[in-house]
């Protein structure tokens, strides 16, 4: 039997008492059934829809279908072919077809034939209604009552002939508070406070006092994390670590800091929208950039980005609307009436952010663009300090326009510099390369373009001494694609000059071009000195020159041979056409540097420069000049530029939301990235109340449409969950989905009023809070007769509190609390706590990176967990029961599987733990005393005292470890060998041993790992 139908029947259509009692609901009884068992083959989705049948609106249940027949006849049961086809016993007649493996009982059919008699009236999906405040019942005065919420849930326990629980002791409702709301068991002193206020209010109190804590942040910050897929990696192969924990305590100042929920979705969902948005607002909007990201080299960047855009609109649907757009991104929703136009509208919010879908390469952080830099407030105030001494070593010191106008008056006057063409007496290469001077002084290679070769080129004595020499690329016909090289693509490489002069070579000092310019090593290494190396690479078909100046002038009267050598061991880019001219200016490469720009300022005197005239020439200055006041200068702007530099490289990456790249948006046919349909703009699903116009068509309209009082879903959806948090299971058991295919609301009254009040409370988070865990509701016992058991196994009536499981990061927080282990440090860079070794060891298939575990040492063993690394391809070892992280989750998933076991008894952290919590026992008892140090251990973990009974049976098992260790101390070492804590032993290593093993089976009771 499927769920609804299990749903339904437990609702009482099987009871014919209440068959005939009452109208048919339409939604709690009928669209259950119709929605499980039609609407797959007879719903929303046209495109999988049989035989011209639709059931989920009335209009088309009403008309003939193809074979002519009438589905439904309102008033007229027996006229109407789906309860014909419902009771047939003809396979090829019955339905559901006998292939889908569902059944309809007798009893659901009843339900449809009384519906359709009465009318077959259809309503709307109740999540779909506008959300108003039910008013509370008036039970039968009752001092039971806390808050309205214990008037609905009596109302409906009245109903039964139940009654209430009564209230859970003292202790446990205090460790079950501390639990829930800061995700710690209560010390012995809060709750020996606790338990001695007598006081009215000592309940309240201890809520307030829990709310008010840092670690209330740190709690419900889990919850979100699930929702938000959050994790230090990216996913896939290389598995790239990222910066994303900045998002993390940003949500956990937000929490603590009570931000109303509004303002929470807006600035997550649209935070850089916002006007002049903070770094903090900037840092939120990283809520949408916690999805996976596929850096293997094989993947296609579209198809990836695309995948990221499925997901965006994935995660927002399921986090504040509880609905599953997901289904119709290739078909129109089969249940929901959310057509696939829809899916692709919402994506439309999404299709504006300016990336890959691909993160860059090869290291161990690969952060995808848009990022920013977001570091602590600390580092953020250090980047700004830095970011100003940085302005002001890029300001012009006095000294330096002083030295500046002294250089400049000692240039020559007139042309920048007078380049006089050459013309060589003699050309000539090697590897087939042949060189001709031809008309106007150049040079001509033709031959071959090996990727070795040197050029031999003999000019003329000069009548002058010679400051610099030329060489100027020239266009040819006659070349590859225009010259100026001799390869197929045209561009020339030049990798060394060398100047001699009568035989003797001559040092160069530096050099100089109107392109980008690199020096190379013979060897190929790279290499900025010019006086050693020195390389350019023009584009096709266009003239460029490069200089280079000797140390000391050539003399005139000297015979002078240039050499280029081209060596590389796979470029083959030999220059084809050139010209070489020589100068006798004092400085000819500093004037040559910009030919253009700068040549044009140097030309005007001084007085008639504008700012940024006189500063490029003073930045040129500084930049190369030996002067003391312009090296002095560049020192310090350099030694600035380095810190800014290095702090900068230093900080975090977030990567976070933009709009700065629009983008049209399609449907995708059946689903697939490539195959574009209609164009859509960006909008909200039709089925619920539209945006209104004043709002922005883009996420940030999107964000306060979902907060806007029109929309009757997100209130819903998150009370939903705070109701899930506090009591195991949600007022609507499918938190995840509040669609057509939802579980029945088990009190539907109280659902909405809670809603109701989050909305008029401004969004109240810590309210809403308070509120359930302050209701009578609350605060009852977990203890079930077997009566109430039999009747309401899943507490869907709330007679009583819930019993379950605490969750694996809430399970090791625990153990590192009750033993005194834990570091209560917030926030900050992930941790490594104990891991088991060979975990990462498969992920390093390629060798691209070292994905040994960098184990953390000291306290950052004993962080919350929260704070654990968590590696999208291998989530940490002892977080047995939690979440991928790969996809939204806003349910828990509480196990007690064999895993679960063996990781709280076996796990080095569950074993420290315990011998912790003994050392600890040890001392705060101060006495020799095995008893009131097993106490003290089982009030640490438990929050209460042990009975006799209990007590016993802790002495028991304290005796026989001892004895075991006593007769082999080797395995008393060994045992307390455990972890890379200290271990001071305040006493004999056996007795300690022994009292450490009594402290695992401690943590390890049903009572300590559940929340009672």
């Amino acid at each position: 039997m499927n769920r609804i139908t299990q749903a339904t029947i437990a609702a009482g259509i099987c009871l014919k008492a209440t068959l005939y009692a009452e109208p048919v609901d339409y939604r709690s009884q009928v669209l259950p059934l119709l929605s499980e068992n039609c609407f797959n083959c007879h719903g929303p989705d046209s495109g999988t829809r049989k035989g011209g049948l639709r059931l989920d609106r009335r209009e088309d249940a009403l008309r003939p279908a193809e074979s002519g027949e009438i589905a439904i006849v309102p008033g007229n049961p027996d006229a109407s072919s789906i309860i014909a086809r419902l009771i047939t016993h003809d396979p090829d007649e019955i339905m559901p077809p006998p292939e889908s493996k569902k059944t309809i009982p007798p009893a659901a059919v009843e339900v449809l034939r009384k519906w359709i008699k009465e009318g077959a009236e259809y309503r709307s999906h109740w999540a779909f209604d506008p959300l108003v405040r039910p008013t509370a019942p008036m039970p039968t005065p009752s001092t039971w009552l806390k808050n309205p919420i214990d008037a609905f849930v009596l109302e409906s326990l009245t109903k039964q002939h139940l009654q209430p629980s009564p209230e859970a002791p003292k202790a446990a409702l205090l460790r079950r508070l501390s639990l829930d709301l800061i995700g710690l068991p209560p010390t012995p002193e809060e709750l020996a406070a606790y338990l001695a206020d007598d006081t009215a209010s000592a309940y309240e109190t201890a809520v307030d006092r829990l709310l008010a804590s840092p670690q209330y942040g740190e709690r419900m910050a889990l919850l979100w994390l699930d929702a938000a897929r959050y994790a230090d990696s990216n996913g896939f192969q290389q598995d790239g670590d990222t910066h994303q924990y900045v998002w993390r305590d940003w949500v956990v100042r937000a929490l603590n800091n009570n931000m109303p929920f509004d303002q929470f979705t807006v600035e997550q969902l649209a935070g850089d929208l916002l006007p002049d948005a903070t770094l903090d607002q900037k840092i939120a909007s990283a809520f949408n950039r916690n999805h996976l990201l596929n850096g293997e080299g094989g993947a296609i960047a579209e198809e990836q980005r695309n995948i990221i855009l499925v997901d965006r609109v994935d995660v927002t649907a399921t986090t504040w609307l509880g609905l599953t757009m997901a289904c119709a991104q290739c078909h129109d929703h089969k249940y929901d009436p959310i057509p696939q136009r829809d899916f692709y509208r919402m994506m439309a919010f999404f299709n504006q952010v300016p990336e890959t879908g691909m993160p860059p390469g090869g290291k161990q952080y690969r952060i995808a663009d848009p990022w920013i830099h977001a570091g602590s407030q600390a580092q953020m105030n250090q980047l700004a300090q830095l970011e100003k001494q940085a302005s002001d070593a890029a300001k012009t010191p006095p000294e330096v326009l002083a030295a500046l106008t002294e250089w400049e008056n000692s240039l020559a006057q007139g042309p920048v510099v007078e380049w006089t063409s050459l013309t060589p007496t003699s050309a000539t290469a090697d590897l087939g390369v042949s060189l001709e001077i031809t008309a106007g002084n150049s040079v001509f290679a033709s031959g071959n373009a090996p990727n070795q070769a040197e050029y031999r080129i003999e000019l003329p004595a000069q009548t002058a001494a010679i400051t610099g020499i030329r060489i100027d690329t020239l266009p040819d016909a006659r070349l590859p694609q225009g010259g100026a090289g001799l390869s197929d693509s045209g561009n020339a490489v030049l990798t060394r000059v060398r100047v001699s002069a009568n035989g003797t070579e001559v040092s160069l000092a530096k050099a100089a071009a109107d392109h980008s310019q690199r020096g190379f090593s013979a060897e190929g290494v790279l290499d900025d000195d010019p006086a050693k190396a020195w390389a350019f690479h023009p584009e096709v078909a266009t003239p460029h020159f490069s200089v280079v100046q000797p140390a000391v002038p050539i003399p005139a009267g000297q015979a002078v041979q240039l050499i280029l050598e081209f060596r590389s061991s796979h470029v083959r880019h030999l220059l084809g056409h050139f010209r070489i001219s020589s100068a006798t200016a004092a400085d000819p490469v500093a004037l040559q540097k910009f030919p253009g720009a700068l040549a044009a300022i140097f030309a005007k005197p001084a007085a008639q420069r504008n700012a940024k005239e006189q500063k490029a020439m003073a930045d040129y200055f500084i930049k190369s000049s030996s002067h003391p006041a312009a090296v002095a200068a560049r020192k310090t702007k350099e030694a600035a530029d380095s810190a800014l530099v290095a702090h900068r490289d230093a900080l975090p990456k977030v990567m976070v939301m933009s709009d700065a790249k629009p983008r049209k948006t399609h449907v995708h046919a059946r689903g697939v990235y490539t195959s574009l349909a209609e164009e859509v703009q960006s909008g909200t699903p039709e089925c619920l109340p539209p945006m209104k116009p004043e709002l922005p068509n883009n996420r940030l309209g999107l964000a306060k449409w979902l907060m806007s009082p029109e929309n009757p879903l997100t209130a819903r959806v998150q009370v939903n969950r705070y109701w899930q948090l506090f009591f195991g299971v949600g007022l609507v058991k499918s938190s995840e989905n509040l669609g057509v295919q939802a579980d029945p609301a088990s009190h539907p009254e109280l659902l909405d009023w809670l809603a109701a009040e989050f909305r008029e409370k401004q969004w109240d988070v810590k309210h809403m809070h308070r509120l359930i865990v302050t209701s009578a509701t609350y605060r009852q016992s977990s203890k079930v007769g077997a009566e109430l058991l039999e009747m309401d196994p899943a507490n869907k009536l709330l007679a009583r509190a819930p019993r379950f499981r605490l969750s694996s990061p809430l399970l090791r927080d625990v153990a590192l609390a009750s033993s005194g282990l834990l570091n209560r440090e917030m926030g900050g860079k992930p941790v490594y706590p104990y891991q088991p070794p060979g975990i990462w060891d498969g992920l390093s298939i390629t060798k691209e990176r070292d994905f040994t575990y960098p184990q953390s040492k000291g306290a950052d063993l004993y962080r919350r967990s929260l704070y654990t690394f968590w590696r999208r391809t291998v989530a940490p070892g002892n977080m047995f029961d939690a979440s991928s992280r790969t996809i939204c989750s806003v349910k828990p998933s509480l196990t007690n599987t064999p895993i679960h076991a063996l990781i709280t008894l076996n796990d080095v952290t569950w074993n420290e733990a315990a011998r912790a919590l003994a050392i600890n026992v040890i001392r705060e008892t101060n006495t020799t005393d095995t008893e009131a140090q097993l106490s003290r251990a089982w009030l640490r973990v438990c929050s209460r005292q042990p009975n006799d009974h209990e007590l016993k049976i802790l002495r028991r098992s304290f005796d026989k470890a001892h004895r075991e260790f006593l007769a082999d101390p080797q395995a008393a070492s060994r045992y307390l060998a455990h972890g890379d804590g200290a271990r001071e032993l305040p006493g004999e290593p056996t007795y300690v041993a022994a009292l450490s093993a009594v402290c695992l089976s401690i943590l390890n009771l049903d009572e300590a790992l559940t929340r009672e």
